[in-house]
């Protein structure tokens, strides 16, 4: 035996590769680690020890030279606008934390990569790079030098694709249940009175056949659970595979010690029945997970539309209900659903919903814009080229773009408990093994070393959390409240403070009293008005926009929205201003009473202003007294104070309400709670309140008809399911709740299981039933109850 290699740990033989005293298994993993070692990426080796995949050959010449095609990069890349591309690979050779590490830091092997994050459980790695600093082909032949390297196909394509690995495992139970079905029928007298007078012959045939038949079950049925506990050992971690190997192998090496020695037939038909069980156990939890969808396709649910024109006429639709060649009107700071062209207007494209990238992208009629952009100014009509994929928009709003990535304390509880749990069983396997056998009971020590060992696994512990919340989100979206991951759920529970927007946010955006005080306009003037009032989002904008008649807009010009003051914007080369005192005449006013006041410049005068009766949301009273004692409540507004003695009363303090508050001082207002230790819930409407969202513990939008979407929130609630926000967040702490009593049974189980099992009363086939049983028996207990629970509290 050589060194292992510093690299990949593979032995190095007798004639290593040396580079500074360090040894090598060949060139291409000393290549590897001189890469990173220039690139100062030494930190790869101190997550883990010898992390790296051995290589084989570094020498890629023209193998990707195909990638240079333009119709092959067209259909591999994902997003491919102003010099920015992006890419998913799948790459097999992700196996540890610092194949992750590595892959999410290429930005420093290369400055062409922008970011790239990478799926654990798929193997998949995305990026985001600059196609003028480094191409596709380039892109690829740097994973290959440091040996990652992607499967390339154009299959992806094909969503439809169905799962080899679905197929490898049915393929396994089936040569499983044949040969357990053969060794049963074989040891079929052994389980009759006098089946010990069968002649010698018979016996010792029949054991030999038991034994054959038993290879391929051992040796490639169950050859997942010895490989991944042999990787685990080499990088010093013990999986939960581990203690399933050692049961098997037990069995495995007892029966054939026995055949071949002539002493017994051994327990073959036990040890198929248990790899048996342990499969169909394994199949199932997969299909159960899997039937779940905790990997978040809203297709069906969720809440995203678009204005669609029909007959010059504009009707809001569901995404779902758009189909190639439509024409479609996106507003300042919507989102661009679908690839699309560029028809009408003035494009200027925020991709950074997509690439990370911030800087607006310059698009005229004829030019190509893509899904997930967001249009910056006026209002631009396109032409839908491909059909929807809303789970692509689903996916963006997963993206973890924040610097600090939420760690749940929770998960690591349970994948501490986890580690030493094996660790545990262990132990107790091979002292009650040992304890029979100082008995001189073989058989019995096998059997007790072997149930050990199957019966007690962590796993209904790991999936405690992931059914549970995984639950709990598909409750909130069958009844209006969509969560952009599990973990939200925590977020909610911890939460001590919530923060609330206010116009769009507790008033109603839609059925305001509208009335205009001053010089009435006339009907050109209010063409101007509906004009520009049509290219905004706001709250205020779209029922303005909506209570004003005609169909015709002229195009504008110069339009600007400053949140928090207004809108500006040249029509038929007049200028219109729309928005608070301040922005149309230049001075404060206070303002007295339930109503908000919009001024209207147009030309070269103050017309007079619209009058808004604010109408505050059904349930908001009963709300916010059902939070009062729990949470510390605070409203923060772009308005000015003429509501405030209706406020006052229902939230915390006179010092927890703000007004005339920028977006900026929204955000800074959240930064400042959270340095004094409080963790904050922000619900808002998702436009002026972004920056708040995003830098909150956890936000929360409200969605009216239209269905805005805001990347920037973690969660999303239609407005008429507004009045059950408090049960909502209750909710959460019931979730917790159902977690803490499935771990319970988790315990309750392996106490119970254990105890049978080192007594002797437990076989090895029944341990592999009852094995998958737990897990099942946890999550059908998690999943029952949360359905049942959420139809009786949220009502």
């Amino acid at each position: 035996m050589g060194q292992p290699c510093v690299h990949c740990g593979e032995d190095c033989g007798n004639h290593p590769v040396l580079l500074n005293d360090l040894t090598f298994c060949c060139y291409g993993c000393q290549t590897v680690y001189q890469i990173l070692n220039e690139k100062d990426l030494k930190q790869y080796y101190q997550i883990e020890k010898m992390p790296g995949i051995r290589i084989e050959n570094q020498d890629t010449g023209d193998k990707y030279a195909f990638l240079d095609l333009e119709d092959i990069k067209t259909r591999l890349l994902d997003f491919s606008d102003s010099g920015i591309g992006k890419v998913t690979f799948f790459i097999p050779g992700i196996h540890c934390a610092s194949c992750i590490w590595l892959l999410e830091n290429l930005n420093s092997l290369n400055d062409g990569v922008v970011h790239s994050t990478v799926n654990f459980p798929r193997k998949e790695v995305n990026i985001t790079f600059r196609e003028d600093k480094i191409s596709l082909r380039n892109l690829i032949e740097l994973l290959v030098s440091i040996h990652y390297i992607p499967e390339i196909t154009l299959g992806k394509l094909d969503k439809k694709g169905s799962r080899s690995s679905d197929k490898k495992i049915l393929l396994k139970i089936g040569i499983t249940g044949f040969v357990l079905m053969n060794v049963m029928m074989y040891n079929f007298p052994e389980y009759l009175p006098g089946g010990d007078l069968l002649e010698t012959n018979f016996r010792r045939f029949f054991g030999w056949l038991s034994l054959g038949l038993s290879i391929p079950v051992v040796f490639y049925c169950s050859s997942d659970y010895f490989l991944s506990a042999v990787k685990s050992l080499k990088y010093k971690i013990i999986s939960i595979d581990l203690p399933i190997a050692l049961g098997i192998a037990a069995l495995f090496l007892q029966s054939a010690y026995e055949v071949i020695s002539q002493t017994g037939t051994g327990y073959l038909d036990s040890l198929a029945g248990l790899i048996f069980f342990l499969l169909i156990g394994r199949w199932y939890q997969s299909k159960t997970y899997q039937a779940l969808s905790f990997e978040r396709d809203y297709k069906s649910y969720f809440p995203v539309a678009v204005t669609r024109v029909e007959n010059n006429l504009e009707k809001v639709t569901q995404l779902k209900d758009i189909q190639e060649g439509d024409r479609i009107i996106v507003r300042n700071q919507e989102l661009i659903p679908a690839d699309a062209q560029l028809l009408k207007g003035e494009g200027n494209i925020d991709y950074s919903f997509v690439t990370g990238e911030s800087l607006p992208v310059r698009k005229h009629p004829g030019d190509t814009v893509f899904a997930g952009g967001r249009q910056i100014g006026s209002v631009v009509e396109l032409k839908v080229i491909k059909n929807v994929e809303q789970s692509y928009l689903t996916q963006l709003w997963n993206q973890e773009m924040s610097e600090e990535p939420y760690s749940s304390r929770l998960k690591n509880l349970i994948n501490g408990v986890s580690r030493y749990f094996t660790v545990i069983v262990l132990l107790i396997a091979i002292a009650a093994g040992f304890f029979w056998l100082w008995k001189g009971e073989t058989s019995t020590a096998v059997f007790v070393f072997t149930s050990v060992l199957i019966v007690a696994c962590p796993c209904a512990l790991a999936m405690t959390i992931p059914f549970t919340f995984g639950t709990t989100m598909r409750q909130f979206g069958r009844m209006g409240f969509y969560l952009k991951r599990t973990d939200i759920i925590e977020k909610l529970y911890k939460a001590d403070t919530i923060v609330f927007d206010k116009t769009g946010t507790i008033t109603y955006s839609q059925g305001m009293k509208i009335e205009f005080v001053g010089q009435n306009p006339d009907a050109a003037e209010l063409m101007l008005i509906k004009s520009v009032v049509r290219h905004s989002t706001h709250p205020l904008s779209a029922a303005l926009f909506r209570s004003l008649e005609g169909d015709f807009y002229p195009d504008i010009e110069q339009f600007k929205e400053i949140p928090a003051m207004g809108l500006s914007g040249l029509v038929k080369s007049i200028r219109v201003n729309i928005g608070s005192a301040k922005f149309v005449t230049g001075k404060d006013e206070e303002e007295k009473g339930l109503s908000t006041k919009v001024y209207v410049y147009i030309k070269d005068r103050v017309l007079g202003y619209y009058r808004f009766e604010n109408q505050y949301r059904k349930g908001l009273n009963s709300i916010l007294e059902n939070l009062k004692d729990n949470y510390d409540l605070h409203l923060i507004t772009g308005d000015n104070e003429s509501e405030k003695a209706k406020l006052q009363p229902m939230f915390s303090g006179d010092g927890h309400l703000l007004f005339n508050q920028s977006p900026q001082d929204k955000l800074h207002y959240i930064k400042k709670l959270k340095e004094h230790g409080k963790t904050v819930l922000m619900i808002g409407d998702g436009l002026n309140d972004a920056g708040a969202l995003d830098v909150s513990d956890a936000g929360i939008t409200i969605a009216d008809d239209i269905y805005h979407f805001s990347p920037a929130c973690d969660a999303i609630l239609e407005s008429t399911r507004f009045n059950l926000l408090d049960k909502y967040i209750r909710f959460t702490k019931t979730s917790m709740n159902i977690v803490r009593i499935s771990f319970g049974i988790s315990f309750f189980y392996n106490v119970i299981g254990l105890s049978f099992a080192v007594q002797g009363l437990l076989k090895p086939v029944v341990a592999a039933i009852l094995m998958p049983v737990s897990s099942v028996s946890v999550v059908a207990f998690a999943t029952l109850s949360i359905t049942l629970l959420a139809k009786r509290k949220l009502k």
